[in-house]
């Protein structure tokens, strides 16, 4: 492109340059309900209500909070006929599944079908998303029994640690569909990626190690979940190994891989894994039933109790110091629940180009949740494995989950007794084969590729979990992605910026090695907002950086340092201990007799340098649009205080 930098025409009017506008005032109420609309309805879900007659929006409402009314009107029976497939697919799953997650949970094998019949009967009624088949999940039930056992000892006291459960659900669905109401959905957002691939392979080790207690078929076993205790636990018990137990266990366990392997590499053949949990349960049961194995060793489930979900209102716990470890467990599993959930949701959604929403998806995850607490049920959510196969199977719409609701009830009416001589091996084999896949590994070494830091916080919450507890990994989780978004804050990113040759563009020096900087000038980038939480760094490194360049021009013998650009168009606000910042840093340059300029402060900076007098004690001269002119200005008068030496700065502005 043309010269090598902008500069002004001899006689050019200050008039004539472009100006920082400052946006005119707004009350302040609309300022407020401005701020509060971006920050808790960014996606404006009350815009389909405008401008409708009172009836249309009352459909409208009972459409946005029971989604079955929007798309059951428009059901064929091409639909239905997927959605059967897909139901009857995921109800396979799902069967051998739940009494495997409600075993790890400490809790009653049955709980795993009560869990499995009447939330996803509420989640097709109130999701948003096509493609969620909802049940419980391993690292929900093993969290949610680690917190709970905790407090009661469930082989001591089994009914109070069931109505604990049941109490802890209750709250879990409260929080998640407050959270959802509130439109507070970004919460779920501070579990980073990092953050979720560790704890959820952490989670996993610890699930599949404890399934050593059903392989080995040991009847005494700790309740402790970190690797120390386990190990030590599996190998003082060396004398009391099954080895019946373990063979099947293993026979299983490679069944089920290489089900899933041949799925993987046939995706057409997708419902060969799907089915091989229920296969091993049917086979299993068939050779415990033939060979009498119970009596050499290996563990059954015995009796499970036919007829559907008994209300449990009655049974829900209110009384110290119980409640608090409710509450606390409730809080903590919701939170988990919901970022598998929704994270499961979007991921599909985005497979096949739908949206769903966040909060709305809380709202029915925590509704069904609530209503599960009341008929016998424990946390649920959408887990990937289940969602995974309604995907494949080929779902059209929520329907898929009452497909399968239907026939976990006809399993519970008439089925239950034909899982008696079910053994745990196979269960835990279910377990495994499941939790083998939540330990990405390739994601993990991705993350080291891509970004150091979070490979560190993705490995300290995968290291909590499996050394300390899963109540320790995720706090450590949930505090290293806190404190990632503080050092984003706190650290700010600032660079130097050099002109590119033969254009008008200025770029980072690092980024780009052609960039060329600007004899006499100094033209920093901020790469964030500044608060008082990076305002004291934001000082003390544009300090360094003129400190830098001023030893480089002495080390060069160039044009010595006479003005600091501060480009602030990535700045989108600035508070008081900001602006107290740029005043010093004013302070700093004037000292060293330079000059302080600023290029394009957005809106809202604009309107508080306006508001706090900085605007006019820098002067409206100094504040350009583009980093262009303000080089371009600088340079005139670096060649006018050249020409007339005797002449001040302001003198010479005046002129131009």
């Amino acid at each position: 492109m043309g010269s090598v930098d902008y500069e002004y025409p001899m006689g050019m009017n200050f008039e004539s340059v472009h100006q920082v506008e400052v946006p005119p005032p707004q009350p302040f109420f609309r300022s407020l309900k401005y701020s509060l609309k971006e920050t808790f309805f960014p996606d404006d879900p009350l815009r389909r209500f405008k401008h409708q007659p009172p009836s249309k929006k009352l459909v409208l409402a009972l459409q946005y909070f029971f989604p079955i009314f929007e798309w059951a009107p428009q059901y064929t029976f091409q639909f239905f006929k997927s959605d059967l497939i897909a139901g009857i697919t995921i109800a396979s799953l799902a069967i051998p599944q739940g009494i495997s997650y409600a075993k790890l949970a400490s809790l009653p094998p049955i709980l795993g079908l009560y869990s499995s019949f009447i939330p996803p009967l509420i989640y097709a009624m109130m999701g948003s998303s096509r493609d969620l088949a909802v049940g419980t999940v391993a690292v929900g039930s093993l969290l949610m029994g680690s917190m709970l056992s905790n407090e009661v000892n469930p082989n001591e006291d089994p009914m109070l640690f069931l109505h604990l459960a049941f109490t802890a659900t209750l709250f879990a669905g409260l929080f998640q569909a407050v959270l959802g109401l509130l439109r507070l959905g970004f919460i779920v957002d501070f579990l980073s990626h990092a953050t979720i691939v560790g704890f959820m392979g952490g989670a996993a080790t610890v699930v599949i190690l404890q399934q050593l207690k059903s392989i080995l078929g040991l009847e005494r076993f700790t309740h402790a979940a970190d690797i120390i205790s386990v190990m030590r636990s599996v190998f003082t018990q060396t004398h009391q190994w099954r080895w019946e137990s373990a063979v099947l266990g293993f026979c299983f366990i490679f069944f089920l891989l290489v089900t899933r392997y041949f799925s993987k590499k046939q995706p057409r053949f997708f419902w060969v894994s799907a089915m091989a949990p229920l296969t091993s349960v049917i086979l299993g049961s068939l050779l415990v039933y033939f060979t009498h194995a119970e009596n050499h060793g290996v563990q059954v489930i015995g009796e499970l109790k036919k007829g559907l979900n008994p209300a449990s209102l009655t049974n829900l716990v209110f009384v110290s110091p119980y409640m608090i470890t409710a509450v606390k467990t409730g809080i903590v599993v919701g939170i988990i629940a919901l970022a598998e959930g929704i994270a499961v949701g979007r991921s599909f959604a985005m497979f096949k180009n739908y949206h769903i929403d966040g909060n709305k998806e809380m709202i029915a995850i925590g509704t069904m949740n609530i209503v599960g607490s009341f008929t016998s049920c424990y946390l649920t959510t959408g887990p990937f494995s289940r969602s995974a196969v309604n995907y494949n199977a080929g779902c059209k719409t929520a329907a898929s989950n009452i497909i399968m609701s239907i026939a976990v009830m006809l399993t519970l009416l008439f089925l239950t007794p034909l899982f008696h001589y079910t053994p745990l091996v196979v269960l835990s084999a279910i377990i495994v084969s499941a939790m083998l896949g939540l330990i990405d590994y390739q994601a993990a070494i991705h993350l080291w590729k891509i970004d150091k830091f979070d490979f560190v916080v993705c490995m300290s919450a995968y290291i909590g979990v499996v050394f300390g507890s899963v109540e320790i990994g995720l706090v450590i989780a949930v505090a290293l992605s806190v404190l990632r978004i503080l050092l984003f804050v706190a650290r700010p990113r600032t660079f130097v910026l050099g002109h590119i040759p033969n254009s008008v563009i200025y770029r980072n020096v690092e980024q780009y090695p052609n960039a060329k900087h600007v004899p006499g000038i100094l033209i920093l980038e901020i790469d964030a907002p500044i608060y008082f939480a990076n305002a004291s760094y934001l000082r003390e490194r544009i300090t360094r950086w003129i400190d830098e360049e001023e030893d480089r021009i002495k080390a060069t013998g160039e044009t010595s340092l006479q003005y600091v650009i501060m480009d602030m168009s990535a700045v989108g606000n600035i508070d008081t201990s900001g602006i107290s910042m740029l005043e010093e840093v004013k302070k700093i340059t004037e000292r060293r007799a330079q000059q302080l300029v600023l290029v394009n402060p957005g809106s809202e900076v604009m309107k508080k340098l306006n508001k706090s007098q900085f605007q006019n004690q820098l002067g409206q001269k100094w504040i350009y649009l583009t980093v262009e002119e303000a080089v371009g200005a600088c340079n005139y008068m670096l060649r006018e205080s050249k020409m007339n030496p005797r002449k001040g700065e302001s003198e010479d502005w005046n002129n131009v």
